[in-house]
Protein backbone atom coordinates (compact mmCIF):
# COMPACT_ATOMS: atom_id res chain seq x y z
CA UNK A 1 0.00 0.00 0.00
CA UNK A 2 1.32 3.45 -0.86
CA UNK A 3 1.02 6.32 1.59
CA UNK A 4 1.90 9.89 0.83
CA UNK A 5 1.68 12.41 3.60
CA UNK A 6 -0.66 15.32 3.10
CA UNK A 7 1.04 18.69 3.03
CA UNK A 8 0.80 20.66 6.25
CA UNK A 9 1.99 24.20 6.82
CA UNK A 10 1.52 24.10 10.62
CA UNK A 11 0.16 27.64 10.75
CA UNK A 12 -2.76 26.06 12.62
CA UNK A 13 -0.84 23.55 14.72
CA UNK A 14 -3.80 21.97 16.57
CA UNK A 15 -5.67 21.28 13.31
CA UNK A 16 -2.57 20.07 11.48
CA UNK A 17 -1.52 17.77 14.33
CA UNK A 18 -5.08 16.39 14.48
CA UNK A 19 -4.98 15.66 10.73
CA UNK A 20 -1.50 14.13 11.05
CA UNK A 21 -2.73 11.98 13.96
CA UNK A 22 -5.57 10.71 11.77
CA UNK A 23 -3.10 9.96 8.98
CA UNK A 24 -0.72 8.14 11.37
CA UNK A 25 -3.56 6.09 12.82
CA UNK A 26 -4.53 4.96 9.32
CA UNK A 27 -0.93 4.23 8.37
CA UNK A 28 -0.35 1.99 11.41
CA UNK A 29 -3.79 0.37 11.40
CA UNK A 30 -3.55 -3.42 11.55
CA UNK A 31 0.23 -3.55 12.09
CA UNK A 32 1.53 -4.34 15.58
CA UNK A 33 5.30 -4.59 15.08
CA UNK A 34 7.27 -1.93 16.98
CA UNK A 35 10.09 -1.57 14.43
CA UNK A 36 7.79 -1.42 11.42
CA UNK A 37 5.48 1.11 13.05
CA UNK A 38 8.32 3.23 14.44
CA UNK A 39 9.89 3.32 10.96
CA UNK A 40 6.66 4.47 9.32
CA UNK A 41 5.80 6.91 12.12
CA UNK A 42 9.20 8.62 12.05
CA UNK A 43 9.10 8.88 8.26
CA UNK A 44 5.60 10.37 8.30
CA UNK A 45 6.51 12.90 11.00
CA UNK A 46 9.85 13.82 9.41
CA UNK A 47 8.27 14.54 6.04
CA UNK A 48 5.19 16.32 7.44
CA UNK A 49 6.74 18.73 9.95
CA UNK A 50 8.72 21.73 8.72
CA UNK A 51 12.20 22.59 9.94
CA UNK A 52 13.34 19.15 11.12
CA UNK A 53 16.77 17.66 10.52
CA UNK A 54 16.18 14.44 12.48
CA UNK A 55 13.25 12.37 13.71
CA UNK A 56 13.70 8.97 15.27
CA UNK A 57 13.07 6.47 18.00
CA UNK A 58 15.56 5.30 20.59
CA UNK A 59 14.70 1.98 22.24
CA UNK A 60 15.40 1.20 25.88
CA UNK A 61 17.81 -1.70 26.31
CA UNK A 62 18.83 -2.20 29.91
CA UNK A 63 20.26 1.07 31.23
CA UNK A 64 20.71 2.76 27.85
CA UNK A 65 18.86 3.88 24.76
CA UNK A 66 19.82 2.32 21.42
CA UNK A 67 19.05 4.04 18.14
CA UNK A 68 16.05 2.60 16.31
CA UNK A 69 14.23 3.63 13.15
CA UNK A 70 14.87 7.23 12.12
CA UNK A 71 15.00 9.79 9.33
CA UNK A 72 17.99 12.10 8.98
CA UNK A 73 21.76 11.87 9.21
CA UNK A 74 23.43 8.96 11.02
CA UNK A 75 22.85 9.15 14.76
CA UNK A 76 24.49 8.39 18.07
CA UNK A 77 23.92 4.69 18.76
CA UNK A 78 24.18 4.44 22.57
CA UNK A 79 22.74 7.00 25.01
CA UNK A 80 22.94 6.19 28.74
CA UNK A 81 19.82 6.86 30.82
CA UNK A 82 20.08 10.32 32.36
CA UNK A 83 22.52 11.60 29.71
CA UNK A 84 21.68 14.15 27.02
CA UNK A 85 18.13 15.21 26.23
CA UNK A 86 17.01 11.69 25.25
CA UNK A 87 18.49 9.97 28.29
CA UNK A 88 17.15 12.68 30.60
CA UNK A 89 13.60 12.47 29.15
CA UNK A 90 13.70 8.68 29.54
CA UNK A 91 15.01 8.84 33.12
CA UNK A 92 12.45 11.50 34.11
CA UNK A 93 9.70 9.74 32.13
CA UNK A 94 8.52 13.10 30.81
CA UNK A 95 8.65 15.14 27.61
CA UNK A 96 11.49 17.64 27.42
CA UNK A 97 11.40 20.66 25.10
CA UNK A 98 14.81 22.29 24.58
CA UNK A 99 14.73 25.68 22.81
CA UNK A 100 18.55 25.84 22.58
CA UNK A 101 20.48 22.58 22.81
CA UNK A 102 23.72 24.45 23.55
CA UNK A 103 22.14 25.63 26.81
CA UNK A 104 21.15 22.08 27.87
CA UNK A 105 23.70 20.64 30.32
CA UNK A 106 25.26 17.48 28.91
CA UNK A 107 23.65 17.77 25.47
CA UNK A 108 24.92 15.04 23.14
CA UNK A 109 25.56 16.54 19.70
CA UNK A 110 24.98 13.85 17.07
CA UNK A 111 24.49 16.51 14.37
CA UNK A 112 26.18 19.87 14.88
CA UNK A 113 23.39 21.52 12.85
CA UNK A 114 20.77 20.74 15.53
CA UNK A 115 19.79 23.80 17.56
CA UNK A 116 16.57 22.74 19.30
CA UNK A 117 15.06 19.42 20.32
CA UNK A 118 12.00 17.72 21.75
CA UNK A 119 11.98 14.22 23.26
CA UNK A 120 8.81 12.31 24.13
CA UNK A 121 8.96 9.11 26.25
CA UNK A 122 7.23 6.08 24.72
CA UNK A 123 5.23 3.92 27.13
CA UNK A 124 3.75 0.50 26.41
CA UNK A 125 0.37 0.07 28.08
CA UNK A 126 0.82 3.54 29.58
CA UNK A 127 3.48 2.56 32.11
CA UNK A 128 6.39 0.49 30.72
CA UNK A 129 9.04 2.70 29.11
CA UNK A 130 10.00 1.36 25.67
CA UNK A 131 12.13 4.30 24.55
CA UNK A 132 11.76 7.84 23.28
CA UNK A 133 10.67 9.74 20.19
CA UNK A 134 13.32 12.36 19.39
CA UNK A 135 12.98 15.33 17.01
CA UNK A 136 15.77 17.79 16.22
CA UNK A 137 15.65 21.08 14.34
CA UNK A 138 18.29 23.41 12.91
CA UNK A 139 16.13 26.33 14.15
CA UNK A 140 16.35 27.73 17.66
CA UNK A 141 13.13 27.42 19.68
CA UNK A 142 11.47 25.32 16.93
CA UNK A 143 9.25 23.40 19.36
CA UNK A 144 6.56 24.87 21.64
CA UNK A 145 3.73 23.60 23.86
CA UNK A 146 1.47 22.97 20.85
CA UNK A 147 4.20 20.80 19.34
CA UNK A 148 4.56 18.99 22.66
CA UNK A 149 0.84 18.22 22.81
CA UNK A 150 0.69 17.21 19.14
CA UNK A 151 3.77 15.00 19.28
CA UNK A 152 2.66 13.36 22.53
CA UNK A 153 -0.61 12.47 20.77
CA UNK A 154 1.35 10.98 17.84
CA UNK A 155 3.54 9.01 20.26
CA UNK A 156 0.39 7.67 21.95
CA UNK A 157 -0.93 6.50 18.56
CA UNK A 158 2.36 4.73 17.88
CA UNK A 159 2.25 3.01 21.27
CA UNK A 160 -1.44 2.04 20.97
CA UNK A 161 -0.70 0.39 17.59
CA UNK A 162 1.43 -2.20 19.38
CA UNK A 163 -1.56 -3.66 21.24
CA UNK A 164 -3.07 -6.72 19.62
Amino acid sequence: MSHQSARYDFRNKPADYAALAHELDGLLNGEHDLIANAANATSLIYHALPDLNWCGVYLLRGEELIVGPFQGKPACVHIPLGKGVCGTAAARRETIVVPDVEAFPGHIACDAASRSEIVIPLFAHGTRLLGVLDLDSPKLARFDEEDRRGLEALAAILMSSLST
